[in-house]
């Protein structure tokens, strides 16, 4: 009888049996997919859903902000978040292999999700995508292709590296009726492939051509590539299911529908039949037989799988899949395999009946296979009773068989154990046997750690014997980042507790994520439980805890170690600092006296500076100064300006002990008078601008600040001529338009530089008026017309030239005013006069 209500609930597909058993009672409320859009992963994944705004639809007690929400199979809301973005319409969405969701809207920007619902980032189809609204897309595994308003089609083969792809050109003037997508793995080429149904054929386009196929066997109103891509399944105008190799060499079977008009869905059932959903028919065809019929009086959703399809609807889940051969042999009506009688004599062993004995006599030399039939259907099942049924059934025939393996019913037994734990409700995630392989159990754990199902991820992998130190560090750092409330020492003995579940963690993993989080010192006192110092020593540093990092350096005896520490401190503080620090260590100080010996002599010199050889002390004082000038630490207006000024007096006071360098000893001299005086007026106006600038910055500096009684004082301690006093002064008052001053400082006395500078100050100003002050006054006719020609006096600069009776003088005028067709006239009147009185 069991047999019989196992095999009653099947439907024949010509000699094929298909079954359809629910997975869950949806668990959401208010969810109605005909006002929504919605993106259901596969291998049992998540489902996002929000609601359709390219529909009308009426609101009930809801709030007019659409909302994207994301369930598990199930339909238990994992997370939501309101959607604000912009860009116009949500045109596409689909979940990727890795369970991001990714959203396309009408302007071609891509929002990329994770499961919780917080958006990761944001791309972009390009400028020239973003030029037309985007009509329709096409996903697959880790990648889309879009199609605009103007017939371009555009291409993201990679999500994880995305790099947007323009396609051929398709030269048509109008949407095609259709559209799907090979995968670039199992194309020729290795890149993707898209069939758009265009007239009575099919339009192939690749980024580097178009070529037209399957002439005559449309128009193709809609089309789906199989799961291995070497099928089409495609729906004509005239109501004909044909499925054809994706090359379109040859038609593989065709079957007439009904009705003509396309259906809602089209989606391979496995690679044995496909799928045609109308509004209320859901229609399997296979290529023999007459098609098998299911009547749904709701919307449901179509959801393909490796091995079947998800049938998704506002009240439940199930999973249309070809019945497995071994679950045919057992539970088909009238069946007398080996399998089936195994199966029986087990019901007739619990009942205490002689007729058990006999089934086994009757198939002992078949009895292997029959066990090897109820192991396999067991791993199909997804009712957990009738997996204990038919593992019972094994482990019964395995008792009278020694061929048979005997680790097979306990690793099946393992793996429906996992399976039946991620299939729970709380989990939701459907998987059948098949889909697990193909998923592979480390994927799995991986998903379960992303939907935060962390004690299930750590107990499957325990029991699988995985890796259970990626499940450890996942819940770690997410305790850590969402525990910003905790004191870092409760904190800290929670994650311990934690973490010594798995020997050989890297607690300088967590450490580094908790420095990351902003807890620098819960990141200390987590690096202290490191035991390996190669690991323990960089972060230390990393975290500022330079001389805890010197300490366990030299305790680990490493001298790789000590040296990191001592380059780490030597590049990151003070050389006085850096001083002190090895002068505390031993081991730290004869390693650096060793590695400057070899590499970096002149660092060693910092030790040795009383050693009496005077010349090298001075010039490594004087570099000194000059690193001290470079740390961040004696950045300009810093007090730390004073010892620099005095190692800089110290350098002259050990060159004036030499003979042999006396200019040295001078120029150390000015030098420290020059940052005596500059930093005195960092000082007094409390601007750091002055320090490490030239003598000529320094005077131009102070006119510009309006300190002249500032800018005499460097000029006259230096000695500064009076040439270059004016040309300082007069771009000075320059730079800050103080023309009045300017006009006066021309008047103290005749320039010694002449008047030609005030005149570049004013028209490299763009004072063209001030510039007339003095252009008059330049005794040269030629300064005079160059200087009118830059402020674009024509007139006078010809008056000016005529007066040099200078004929290329003319020339170079003429060009200046090339534009100008009198003045140029004027050139030329000039040029012809001096040419008829003889004047080259």
């Amino acid at each position: 009888m069991a047999a019989v209500s196992v095999a009653a609930e099947w439907q024949l597909l010509y000699n094929r049996y298909y079954r359809k058993p629910e997975l869950y009672q949806m668990q959401w409320k208010h969810v109605d997919l005909t006002r929504n859009k919605v993106a259901c992963a596969p291998f049992g994944g998540p489902i996002a859903a929000i609601r359709d705004d390219a529909k009308i639809v009426q609101l009930y007690a809801e709030s007019a902000l659409r909302k994207l929400r994301i369930f598990n199979s199930a339909g238990i809301q994992i997370s939501e978040t309101v959607w604000r973005n912009p860009g116009g319409r949500l045109i596409g969405m689909a979940w990727s292999d890795d369970l991001t969701l990714i959203c396309i809207t009408q302007d071609g920007t891509v929002y990329c999700y994770s499961l919780h619902a917080e958006l990761l980032r944001t791309l972009s189809l390009g400028q020239d995508g973003l030029n037309h609204s985007i009509v329709e897309c096409v996903f697959w595994g880790n990648g889309v292709v879009c199609i605009n308003e103007a017939f371009e089609l555009y291409c993201i083969p990679d999500f994880k590296n995305p790099n947007p792809v323009k396609l051929a050109d398709t030269g048509l003037e109008d949407l095609p009726l259709c559209m799907a997508v090979i995968e670039p793995q199992y194309t020729m080429s290795g890149n993707v492939e898209v069939l758009l149904g265009v007239g009575d054929s099919v339009m192939v386009v690749e980024e580097d051509g178009v070529q037209q196929i399957g002439a005559g066997i449309g128009p193709i109103q809609k089309m789906v590539v199989s799961r291995n891509g070497k099928l089409l399944a495609s729906f004509t105008h005239d109501g004909r299911l044909l499925v054809l190799s994706s090359d379109f060499s040859n038609i593989i079977f065709e079957y007439t529908c009904e009705s003509a008009l396309p259906p809602e869905q089209l989606a391979w059932c496995g690679m044995d039949s496909v799928l045609l959903y109308w509004d209320d028919v859901l229609l399997m065809v296979g290529p023999y037989g007459d098609p098998v019929r299911y009547l749904y009086d709701e919307p449901i959703l179509l959801i393909p799988e490796c091995d079947g399809v998800r049938i998704l609807s506002n009240i439940n889940m199930e999973f249309l899949q070809r019945v497995p051969d071994s679950t045919v042999s057992i539970f088909q009506i009238g069946s007398t395999l080996p399998a089936a009688l195994l199966y029986d004599a087990l019901d007739h062993f619990d009942r205490q009946s002689a007729k058990a004995d006999e089934n086994l006599r009757l198939i002992r030399s078949s009895l292997p296979e029959a066990v090897e039939a109820c192991v396999d259907a067991a791993s199909h099942e997804f009712d957990i009773s009738q997996q204990r049924a038919l593992l019972r059934s094994a482990s019964y025939g395995q008792a009278f068989c020694s061929q048979f393996q005997r680790n097979r019913i306990r690793d099946t037994s393992r793996t429906l154990r996992v399976l039946n734990a991620v299939r729970y409700p709380d989990v939701g995630i459907p998987l059948s046997i098949q889909q697990y392989k193909l998923l592979t159990p480390s994927v799995l754990v991986g998903r379960l750690i992303n939907a935060h199902q962390h004690l299930l991820a750590l107990r499957i992998s325990e029991y699988l014997g995985l890796n259970q130190e990626v499940v450890i560090m996942h819940w770690v750092c997410n305790k850590i980042t969402s525990s910003l409330a905790i004191p870092d020492a409760n904190l800290l003995e929670i994650l311990l507790d934690k973490l010594k579940l798995c020997k050989g963690i890297s607690y300088a993993a967590v450490a580094a994520h908790a420095d990351k989080s902003g807890r620098r010192k819960l990141a200390a006192m987590l690096i202290e439980h490191e035991p390996r110092s190669s690991k323990q020593v960089p972060l230390l540093l990393s975290i500022g805890e330079e001389v805890t990092a010197l300490t366990k350096a030299t305790e680990s005896g490493d001298t790789d170690l000590v040296y990191l520490v001592l380059f780490h401190i030597w590049q990151k503080g003070p050389t006085m600092e850096f001083h002190r620090t090895i002068q505390a260590s031993s081991l730290a100080r004869e390693l650096f006296i060793c590695y400057a010996r070899c590499y970096k002599p002149e660092f060693l010199k910092n030790f040795f500076v009383s050693t009496g050889e005077i010349q090298d002390a001075a010039f490594l004082l004087w570099k000194e100064s000059w690193e001290l000038a470079k740390n961040p630490m004696a950045s300009k207006g810093s007090p730390l300006q004073g010892p620099r000024i005095k190692l800089i007096e110290n350098v002259h006071k050990l060159f004036s002990e030499t003979k042999e360098h006396v200019f040295e000893s001078k120029a150390a001299e000015e030098h420290a008078k020059l940052l005596r005086m500059q930093q005195e007026l960092e000082a007094t106006t409390k601007q750091p601008i002055f320090v490490d600038s030239s003598i000529s910055d320094t005077i131009r500096t102070c006119i510009v600040l309006g300190n002249n009684r500032a800018a005499l004082k460097v000029k006259t301690e230096f000695k500064v001529s009076e040439k270059r006093w004016y040309w300082l002064k007069v771009f000075a008052l320059a730079t800050i338009r103080d023309w009045d001053a300017l006009e006066k400082f021309s008047k103290e006395k005749r320039p010694p530089i002449g008047y030609r500078p005030f005149v570049e100050a004013c028209v490299d100003a763009d004072e063209k008026g001030e510039a007339l002050k003095y252009i008059p006054k330049l005794s040269d006719p030629r300064e005079r017309a160059e200087a009118y020609a830059r402020i674009g006096m024509a007139k006078e600069a010809a008056d000016a030239a005529s007066q040099a009776k200078d004929n290329e003088l003319l020339g170079r005028l003429k060009l200046t005013f090339s534009q100008n067709a009198a003045a140029s006239s004027i050139f030329d009147t000039l040029r012809d006069r001096l040419s008829f009185q003889g004047v080259s």
